[in-house]
C-alpha cells in the first residue's frame, strides 16, 4: 500500500492565473497615448500563455478604437488559448465598448460589474466639415492628386454623395467582420430576438447578461476564488513605464521628446502640446460616447 506523502500539502502549489490588463483606447501609440495595439500587447499576451497558468484573465477597460488592432489582439489571444488549451476569462471594469467588447469576446466567459457599460457593437466614422470656416477667413484649399479618391472625404471640401455611399460600404464591411466575430464567440448565448444587438447600443451589465452579451456579474477576485479556490494566485503581465513615459515625456535620439532633449525649441513645445491636446480630446470623445 502506498503511504501518503506527509509533505504533499506543503509542496503542492496553488493555481496561478495570468492577468493581462487591456486598458485604454485601441490603436497605434502616440507620444501622449500608449494605445492598445497588437505590437504593444503581443509580448504580454505571449508571456502570459507561455507561463502555463491555470487560466488567463483579461482585465478590460476600453471604449474601443481601431477595428484592425481589436481583431489582431483578439486573434492572438484565441490562437494561444487554443494552442495551449488554457481557458480565458474577461472581466470588464468601466467599459468594454465597441473594440473593447471585441477584445472581451476573445474570452470563453465575460464577467462585469453591475455598473459596467458593455456593447456598442458597431462601426463609426466621424470628422468635421470646415469648408465655410476656411472660406470665411479667405483660405484657399489646394489639393493635387493622381487618383480621384486620394482626397476621400477631405474635411476642407464639400461632401461628395458618391464618397458617402462608398464610406457606408466600407463601414458595412467592417460591421460584418465585427458581428461575425461576436456571433462566432458568443454563439447560442445571444438572445437576438429580444432587442437589436448589433446597432451600436450599449447596456449596463445586468441587461447585457440577460441578452447573452456577457455571462455574469462579478469582480475578478471573487470569481477566480470561486473557480480555482481561495488559494489562487495571480500574476500580472504588463509593461512597466518610467516616470518620463507616464508623463508623456520621452528623451531619445533626434530630439523626439518634451523638455529633456537637445532638440527642444519653442515650436517643438507648441507642437507637442497641440498633439497632446488632440490625443486627449479624441480619447475623451471615445469615453464620452458611452456616457463615461
Amino acid at each position: 500500500m502506498k503511504l501518503p506523502n506527509p509533505l504533499r500539502r506543503f509542496t503542492k502549489r496553488p493555481p496561478v492565473v495570468a492577468i493581462i490588463p487591456l486598458h485604454g483606447v485601441i490603436g497605434a501609440a502616440s507620444r501622449f497615448s500608449r494605445g492598445l495595439s497588437d505590437q504593444s500587447c503581443g509580448p504580454l499576451i505571449e508571456a502570459a500563455f507561455a507561463s502555463k497558468p491555470a487560466a488567463v484573465a483579461l482585465s478590460i477597460n476600453s471604449p474601443g478604437g481601431s477595428p484592425v488592432q481589436s481583431s489582431l489582439i483578439a486573434g492572438r489571444i484565441r490562437r494561444l488559448a487554443d494552442k495551449h488549451e488554457i481557458p480565458v476569462l474577461a472581466f470588464v471594469e468601466d467599459a468594454a465598448a465597441s473594440g473593447g467588447y471585441w477584445l472581451a469576446c476573445a474570452a470563453d466567459e465575460i464577467h462585469a460589474d453591475r455598473a459596467s457599460v458593455v456593447g456598442s457593437i458597431g462601426v463609426i466614422a466621424a470628422s468635421f466639415g470646415m469648408t465655410e470656416l476656411i472660406a470665411r477667413y479667405g483660405v484657399e484649399r489646394r489639393v493635387h492628386a493622381t487618383g480621384a479618391n486620394k482626397a476621400f472625404l477631405d474635411p476642407f471640401q464639400p461632401e461628395d454623395p458618391e464618397q458617402i455611399v462608398r464610406l457606408h460600404g466600407l463601414l458595412g464591411d467592417l460591421q460584418t467582420v465585427f458581428t461575425d466575430h461576436v456571433r462566432a464567440r458568443r454563439g447560442d448565448k445571444l438572445r437576438e430576438g429580444e432587442e437589436p444587438l448589433f446597432d451600436g447600443r450599449v447596456w449596463t451589465a445586468p441587461r447585457a447578461a440577460e441578452l447573452g452579451i456577457i455571462d455574469g456579474i462579478g469582480a475578478m477576485a471573487p470569481v477566480l476564488e470561486a473557480r480555482f479556490g481561495d488559494k489562487v494566485r495571480t500574476r500580472v503581465h504588463s509593461t512597466r513605464r518610467g516616470l518620463l513615459s507616464r508623463l508623456g515625456l520621452r528623451s531619445g535620439a533626434g530630439g523626439a521628446g518634451l523638455g529633456l532633449t537637445a532638440g527642444l525649441t519653442g515650436a517643438g513645445i507648441a507642437a507637442d502640446m497641440a498633439a497632446g491636446l488632440i490625443d486627449a480630446a479624441e480619447e475623451r470623445a471615445l469615453w464620452a460616447r458611452h456616457g463615461l
